[in-house]
Formats: structure tokens, C-alpha cells, sequence
């Protein structure tokens, strides 16, 4: 595909330094946020309802006017060289903003326009995306005979259409079912080989730690977290791990470790760092207890992020 042109750059994609927003005076959304993607990386940035994400997604795109601070994509800065800027740029954002009564097709194409692509060169581009996304059956259908996951498809083929070397997802896979949000996860995993750097939000936090690398945690307006997913995981101070039993026990003691139980045969431990799996297991053996499986409860990112915004 056209991303596989993508030139590397000694650059950062993205370089935020003490980004400030301010609303009417009143309410502080950015309070100073400083902020780094490099080129090549699929970056998360994760928080709650109003922590400041679509702010700083806005300020990006140039949807919203910031108060202070600085902001470069690729090394241009968005103040001095906006409409550089904005080439560089694919964003899917979270809300529906295409013409409903427009083909599929001629959306795209329509798109594609805006950055000076030919028609022609459009829709050679067109049709190995809509195909991966599996909307080129749908190529002539209007807008407004789509699904809702559908539509966020065509959202994310409309962000595409002019090769962005940054593409911002902002709940990408939102309203999307299970098998098709796999299926979008492997394209996404694709095109970021392929050299194009991402940035995501979204509420499923397992998603962010299938597809990304490093992660940003933002907190009413503030980084509180920025590392590598896998450096924070494994940092974390205790695990969970799902204890399936072989049969129904009426109690249940296990000898230094806290437990919950799930239902009549399952199970929840949990592992302290100092802890081991061979202590839990000489744990489940000293007690008499038969184990059928055991397993590490699935998105520590999740945990970890739960416990950072709520303290």
C-alpha cells in the first residue's frame, strides 16, 4: 500500500511541550502538558470523560485554539505551518461527520480532493482499503444505509485516503463487534509496520494493550503516567491469576495469599511481587486443593489505569 513510501525521519512524530487550554476563563482542560510520540510508534493515550484527551486531539488537528504551550508534528510547528501540519495528520474522530446521503465511495474520493489528490489517483487508492476494512461491497451504497460499526469503518478509510505519516484514533472501534474489532486490529498493526505512527484513545483498555507500545495516562488535565505498557505491567506491585477448580469446595484456606471466590469452582488470587506462581501452586497443593486450569487474570493495563485515576 502507498504507506510503505513513508520516508523514516530522525524526528519525533509529535513533540507537545507545556500545552495549556484554557475555556472562557473558567475551566483549566491542559494544564501545562508536556508530551512525545516518536516516529514509528502506536502510542496510547488513555483517561477519563473530561481528563483533557479531545482537547489535545483537538489542538492537534486544529479544531481548538490552545492558550499556551507548543505543539510540532514531524518538527512542524501547527502555529507557524498549519497547513503543513495538517497533510501529516489522518484523524478518525469520535462523532459521525460525513454527508449521510453520499455514497461510501465518493466520500473518500471527495476527501482525497482536500489534499490535492487527482480523482484518478483516488481511486486507485479507494479499493485496497475499503477492501481490508470489508466495505467494497458497500462502495455504492449511501452513507446512511450503514451500520454503525460500518460507519466507523468508513471513518477510519476516510483518514487513510491521503497517506498520513500520523493518524489519530479516537475510539476507533466504538460500537464495533468483536470479531470485526480483531480484524481492524491486525490492519492498524499493519500500517504501523508499514511506517505510519498512531496515536490512540479508548475505552477499551485491553485494546490499548494489544496494540500499543507506550502509553500516556492523563488526569484532569495533567500527565500523571507516561511509559512503556509493558514496563508499567510489570512493574505493578501485585498480578491476579483466575484459579479454576477441579471440583466444589465448602472452604478454602491458602496460606499467605488473599483469594476471592467467583462462583462454586473458580477463584481469584492474588500474587504479590515478592510472591511467586511456585508459592501459589505449593499454596493450592498444602491446602488439598485440585486444580483444573490456572491463568492470569487478562488486562493488567487495566488495573494499573483504575487504580491511577482513582487515587
Amino acid at each position: 500500500m502507498f504507506f510503505a513510501n513513508l520516508k523514516k525521519m530522525s524526528k519525533n512524530a509529535v513533540e507537545i511541550k507545556g500545552l495549556k487550554k484554557v475555556y472562557g476563563n473558567k475551566f483549566t482542560a491542559l494544564k501545562g502538558v508536556d508530551m512525545t510520540i516518536k516516529e514509528g510508534d502506536f502510542f496510547a493515550l488513555l483517561g477519563a470523560n473530561g481528563a483533557g484527551k479531545t482537547t489535545i486531539i483537538g489542538i492537534l488537528t486544529g479544531t481548538v485554539l490552545k492558550t499556551g504551550g507548543s505543539v510540532k508534528v514531524f518538527g512542524v510547528d501547527i502555529d507557524k505551518d498549519h497547513n503543513e501540519a495538517k497533510k501529516l495528520i489522518g484523524v478518525v474522530p469520535q462523532e459521525f461527520n460525513f454527508n449521510i446521503f453520499e455514497k461510501v465511495q465518493d466520500i473518500i474520493i471527495q476527501q482525497a480532493g482536500y489534499f490535492g489528490i487527482p480523482r484518478g489517483e483516488a481511486k486507485k487508492r479507494v479499493k485496497p482499503i475499503l477492501e481490508v476494512l470489508e466495505l467494497w461491497d458497500k462502495r455504492d451504497t449511501k452513507a446512511m444505509e450503514l451500520s454503525g460499526g460500518m460507519k466507523r469503518r468508513l471513518m477510519i478509510a476516510r483518514a487513510l485516503i491521503h497517506g498520513p505519516k500520523f493518524l489519530i484514533l479516537d475510539e476507533p472501534t466504538a460500537g464495533v463487534d468483536v470479531e470485526l474489532r480483531h480484524g481492524m486490529w491486525s490492519y492498524l498493526k499493519k500500517i504501523n509496520k508499514e511506517g505510519v505512527t498512531i496515536l490512540l484513545t479508548t475505552h477499551y483498555i485491553e485494546e490499548a494493550e494489544e496494540l500499543c507500545r507506550n502509553v500516556a495516562i492523563i488526569k484532569t488535565g495533567e500527565i500523571i503516567k507516561s511509559a512503556p505498557i509493558r514496563e508499567l505491567t510489570n512493574g505493578m506491585e501485585e498480578h491476579t491469576y483466575v484459579v479454576e477448580l477441579s471440583e466444589k469446595y465448602e472452604t478454602i484456606t491458602l496460606k499467605g495469599f488473599e483469594f476471592e471466590r467467583v462462583d462454586e469452582t473458580t477463584i481469584e488470587v492474588v500474587v504479590k511481587k515478592s510472591q511467586t506462581i511456585n508459592q501459589l501452586i505449593n499454596a493450592l497443593d498444602e491446602a488439598k486443593i485440585i486444580v483444573h486450569e490456572l491463568s492470569p487474570k487478562g488486562n493488567k493495563l487495566e488495573r494499573l489505569f483504575l487504580k491511577l485515576v482513582t487515587d
